[in-house]
């Protein structure tokens, strides 16, 4: 299904071979490369999105609405990416989300994952289905931190017994997956299949997304799921898919130790509003989340088009305590980058976070405040319509 071991493509009659990592200077150039390396199916299943992809799109189109304000004749030197993502140190207000299938992109796609990151002093939020066994062997850290995502299924001795794995093994917070009860139709997923002859209408027939989530999915959760995670589990508990203000304020009343904006990256409703604009909405109609003293025991998070150092700077200025990297991690392990792609990915992001936090007048995760950031024109499209 997947070309795993290619080093050059055909274009014009010759051989062309992928850029070196030297040439590679922001985190889209990384996926032009996956979308020539990898096959027809497994590019759709790492780029798609539900429906017309409008999602995707959004959150570019809203990033680029909220403009910096640069405050000048400050010391910006040195500058300090540090902070803390749920009371544990992180280098940079970054984490790396979890990604399906990580082996489309590299076969140790996971563990070099896990080594990475705690080389880099970042958290790693490791999938439902990976090898959890394999992610903590593959630490170079013994103290770095790995947070599961769950899927809780229907079964919820399964679901139990996965978390109390994920104990043993280390693992320092839970993220509950909400916003997919039911899978989205991921059209270009489908046409892959399609045109190789499957019925992507049928229940088992479609798309990789849809084999693979089978029995996975859970259109049963409710809000006393939560509270019978917080009884499975003494781990800090956070809720991923976080779509309204208005959730944002239950998930905080019933207890969460936080929240992650997300629309699962354009993957599941079509036209959901972007993650920067759910921010914006709390930010308008429920500020106290953001501010102490709740921030300290309930903290922010936001996913989803990441990918400018610009784009974290805003989402920190705004109120969030850290923003989660998914797709372009698959992308720099494409090619048979692996461990020195990641590298070079993260490489990139720090560089833009401190040199766009100096411009900005920042030398601390502390001084990203909203004064910051001019949001006027994102803002003439937060919800009108919100009842707390």
């Amino acid at each position: 299904m997947v070309s795993t071991s290619k080093k050059d493509i055909q274009k014009g009659g010759e051989l062309a071979p992928y850029p070196t990592l030297n040439n590679i200077v922001s985190v889209a150039d990384f996926e032009k490369v996956a979308e020539r390396y990898l096959s027809p199916a497994s590019w759709a299943y790492y780029s798609s999105g539900a429906d017309d992809e409008i999602c995707i799109d959004d959150a570019r189109r809203l990033f680029s609405k909220i403009a910096v304000r640069p405050r000048i004749l400050r010391a910006v030197e040195p500058v300090s990416t540090a902070t803390n993502i749920l009371g544990y140190p992180s280098s940079m207000p970054i984490y790396i989300s979890s990604t399906g299938i990580g082996k489309y992109a590299h076969p140790d796609a996971e563990k070099i994952i896990s080594s990475v990151t705690g080389q880099e002093g970042l958290p790693y939020l490791m999938p439902t289905g990976s090898p959890h066994e394999d992610i903590f062997k593959a630490r170079s850290r013994p103290d770095q931190k790995i947070f599961l995502q769950l899927y809780a299924n229907r079964d919820k001795k399964k679901a139990a017994d996965l978390i109390h794995k994920a104990e043993r093994l280390g693992a320092a917070a839970v993220f509950m997956t909400v916003d997919t009860p039911v899978l989205s139709k991921r059209e270009r997923d489908d046409r892959v299949q399609a045109a190789a002859g499957v019925d992507t209408i049928s229940p088992t027939g479609g798309g990789v997304a849809k084999v693979s989530s089978l029995g996975l999915l859970n259109p049963l959760l409710t809000w006393d799921d939560l509270k019978w995670l917080q009884q499975t589990t003494k781990l800090p508990v956070v809720l991923k898919g976080i779509q309204t203000v208005e959730d944002a304020v239950l998930a905080h009343a019933h207890g969460a130790s936080g929240i992650v904006l997300s629309n699962h990256g354009g993957r599941s409703l079509d036209t959901a509003q972007s993650p920067i604009l759910t921010l914006l909405e709390i930010r308008k109609y429920a500020p106290q989340l953001l501010e102490k003293p709740i921030r300290d025991k309930f903290q922010v998070f936001l996913d989803g088009g990441f990918r400018r150092g610009t784009d974290v700077l805003k989402a920190i200025a705004l109120g969030a305590s850290a923003v989660g990297v998914g797709r372009p991690v698959l992308y720099s392990l494409c090619a048979d980058y692996g461990e020195e792609g990641l590298k070079r990915l993260i490489q990139i992001l720090r560089t833009e976070v401190t040199t766009n936090m100096a411009l900005a007048g920042a030398k601390s995760v502390e001084e990203l405040v909203p004064e910051l950031v001019n949001t006027e024109r994102a803002e003439r499209e937060v919800s009108r319509r919100v009842k707390l």
